[in-house]
């Protein structure tokens, strides 16, 4: 060991990021594991390294004790005050014990310790690095793929892609440039391990972000999201600023900025909607482009509603496949069940019927139980009211 491990250990701080104390940490280790091993050595150990001169020093502790019972851990008082008359039993002294040879097989025997103390340093320094990219945006380039994912670079690591975060209207070939969002990093016993995603909705939030500084610097904010990936989004946004149209923001002059995301996308299409604190005007919005007339919420259910939309706009109210509605759905938290005004009108004229001939079954019962019982209508009702009248006092004497 001389001088060139030192401009070694300098070169690998400057182009790896591994300090050099991480690097003599292991090969002091090492070089206790190679000394025991060759030179058939059990007492205690101690290697050092000299960080100047870039030499080795073995050396063997032993304690210093009244009477020696192993000869290779222990001194006694009366050598050790030979030594020097300060010491005292229970001290310890080091005896430098450094073969001639030892150079040459301790970085033998060390090498392989020092690569692997290596790797798990820079395992570590990567595995920091981009824990602090999780839940961020990332921008990579794609090498290749198998049956399972598909690895992008993300320089100093490869990230794996699974089918389940692609993208369906994407193809990925080799040396394509894309934005990928960082779901999350885990650290492996194989190393680092990063996951990405494209079809987050995340994703979406992030790339508002970068094209939009209002939504950055959160003057706008962006509420919820409901996305499927690579066919259509929507954004609920609301401003935090009286003088910002939220809305208008996002799009952009000429919708530069909601366009530059679009085509990020591959051509998912955006729907960004205004955000309300009323659940009627939101879901309203939310089920843009169809115009909305009414938004009638279920008694038993808060989360539930009827949103009435005329005739002529019901396919584009639920979408294709239904589509925008699942999308609102999603968007507001709320079940949506779509009706035309039609259908609403005709749903109420049968609630209607229905209650007219509830009244009029109630009405025949009433004057079949006159006639059977050959009283007037007005002794029955008399009959009827001191009945109930005899049955309340009759529960309160119970």
């Amino acid at each position: 060991m001389s001088k060139e491990m030192l401009n070694a250990l300098d070169a690998l701080e400057a182009e790896k990021g591994i300090t050099k104390e991480i690097v003599i940490d292991a090969l002091e280790a090492a070089l206790v594991s190679a000394y025991k091993r060759h030179y058939g050595q059990a007492q205690n150990v101690e290697v050092e390294f000299d960080q100047k001169k870039g030499n080795i020093h073995v050396y063997a502790v032993k304690e210093v004790t009244e009477e020696v019972m192993d000869s290779q851990l222990e001194v006694s008082l009366k050598d050790a005050l030979l030594i020097n008359p300060a010491y005292e039993l229970g001290d310890t002294i080091r005896f430098e014990v450094t073969p001639k040879d030892f150079g040459r097989i301790a970085a033998q025997t060390a090498k392989q310790v020092i690569l692997q103390r290596v790797r798990e340093a820079e395992r570590t320094i990567i595995y920091n690095e981009f824990s602090e990219y999780e839940k961020d945006i990332m921008q990579g380039i794609v090498e290749r793929q198998d049956k399972r994912y598909i690895y992008v670079n993300l320089g100093k690591i490869e990230a794996v892609l699974s089918k389940q975060d692609q993208m369906p209207n994407e193809f990925y070939q080799p040396h394509d440039r894309i934005k990928v969002y960082v779901s999350r990093v885990e650290n492996t016993s194989k190393g680092p391990q990063v996951f990405v995603s494209r079809s987050h909705p995340d994703l979406l939030r992030r790339l508002f972000e970068q094209e939009v500084p209002e939504v950055y610097d959160g003057l706008v904010e962006i509420v919820s999201i409901a996305r499927e990936a690579g066919d259509r989004s929507k954004v609920a946004v609301r401003s935090n600023d009286a003088n910002i149209d939220a809305v208008g923001t996002c799009v952009g002059p000429k919708g530069q900025r909601v366009q530059a995301i679009v085509n990020e996308l591959k051509g998912e299409n955006m729907d960004i909607v205004e955000w309300n604190e009323d659940p009627a005007i939101f879901i309203a919005n939310a089920l843009n482009p169809a115009q909305v007339m009414d938004v009638i919420f279920d008694e038993t259910n808060a989360k539930a509603c009827t949103v009435v939309v005329p005739d002529y706009q019901l396919s584009l109210a639920i979408g294709k496949r239904g589509q925008n509605a699942r999308l609102a759905a999603k968007l507001t938290n709320h079940k949506i069940d779509i009706k035309s005004e039609s259908d609403m009108a005709e749903f109420y004229e049968k609630q209607a019927q229905k209650e007219a001939v509830s009244e009029e079954v109630v009405e025949e019962l009433h004057d079949e139980a006159i006639v059977e019982s050959d009283l007037t209508a007005d002794e029955y009702e008399t009959m009827a009211f001191e009945e109930t009248e005899t049955t309340e006092t009759t529960d309160q004497e119970a």
